[in-house]
């Protein structure tokens, strides 16, 4: 049985001014939490954020805030249903070597952030993939927001399911074999779409 009035929140986007406060005094802005938070783009969890932004962005979906829960990343105006994943040779700490470019492709479980219940049912349930290499090597002139610094990987998700069906990482080579549209950020959009169009569209997944 549910408690009442434990539903999902509802979640404005906010612009960064708003105040941090106690008692009624401002201590601090929230651009600035975001700012001490948030700067190191170069590490897995901002840099992977940041893609979704990026083809959020690029697919007009970037509107509202992004959920953190979601069965997968993004979903368009016109419900296509888009996972994102990122890998980058270069990281915010000391690294010996660059790093080798792997993806997560595994299929998960998925979990309803209106219900709160997760579905038993193991699969990938988008109907295209976009894997976002930050492939700039310089290590002193990295700049995640410069998106000349990118390239995109575009690849239906029955590619996946029908070449690596329980396959949970894959390498870039691997990837490449599986002939996605390889693409700068503004050809992205384009890719995506061209892909969506070769994804049957009868089956639901949600």
């Amino acid at each position: 049985m549910s408690t009442p009035g434990l539903g999902p929140l509802t979640i404005e986007r906010r612009s960064g001014s708003e105040p941090i406060r106690t008692r009624g005094e401002t201590v601090g802005r929230l651009d600035e939490f975001w700012s001490w938070a948030c700067s190191d783009l170069a590490n897995n969890t901002m840099r992977g954020v940041l893609a979704e932004y990026l083809v959020a962005t690029a697919l007009g979906a970037a509107t509202g805030t992004r959920s953190e829960w979601d069965t997968v990343d993004i979903r368009t105006p016109d419900d296509l249903r888009v996972e994102v994943k990122s890998a980058a040779y270069l990281q915010s700490w000391a690294q010996p070597q660059l790093s080798k470019i792997s993806f997560s492709i595994a299929p998960a479980s998925g979990w309803d952030a209106q219900t709160g219940k997760t579905s038993t049912d193991v699969l990938r349930r988008s109907d295209v993939y976009v894997f976002c290499l930050l492939h700039h090597q310089g290590k002193q002139t990295l700049d995640p927001l410069d998106l000349d610094q990118w390239t995109f990987y575009v690849l239906p998700t029955r590619v996946l399911d029908e070449r690596c069906p329980s396959q949970k990482t894959i390498r870039l080579s691997p990837l490449q074999r599986l002939s996605p549209l390889e693409t700068d950020f503004t050809g992205l959009q384009k890719a995506v779409t061209t892909c969506a169009e070769e994804t049957p569209q009868a089956v639901s997944w949600d």
